[in-house]
C-alpha cells in the first residue's frame, strides 16, 4: 500500500494532467458534430497505425519480460481500436449509399 501512495505522491502532476486530458478529450468529442464523424474517425485510425508501428518497435528493443507485456499489450489495443475504426466508419459510410 506504500508503494501506491509513493507513487501517486511522486506524480501527482502527471495524474491531475491525465485527469483534465480525460475530461477535456470528452468535451471536445461531445461537441464534433455527426457529418464530421467519419473523417476524424480516418484520421483517428491513421494516427493510431502509427502508434501501433512505435509499439512494435519497442517491443522489439525490449529488455525486460515486463517491458515486452506491455508492448505486446499496447501492439493488441491499437490493433483493436484501428480495426474497430474501420468497422465504424464503414458502416457509417454504409448509411449514405443509395439502396437499389
Amino acid at each position: 500500500m506504500d508503494s501506491i501512495l509513493n507513487f501517486i505522491s511522486e506524480n501527482q502532476q502527471m495524474i491531475y494532467m491525465v485527469i483534465l486530458m480525460i475530461f477535456v478529450g470528452i468535451e471536445l468529442i461531445g461537441k464534433v458534430p455527426t457529418i464530421l464523424h467519419t473523417p476524424l474517425m480516418s484520421g483517428a485510425n491513421a494516427i493510431h497505425g502509427v502508434v501501433i508501428i512505435g509499439a512494435i518497435i519497442v517491443m522489439g528493443e525490449a529488455d525486460t519480460m515486463g517491458a515486452k507485456v506491455l508492448g505486446f499489450l499496447a501492439v493488441l489495443l491499437g490493433t483493436l481500436n484501428v480495426v474497430g475504426g474501420f468497422v465504424v466508419t464503414d458502416r457509417m459510410l454504409q448509411m449514405f449509399k443509395k439502396r437499389k
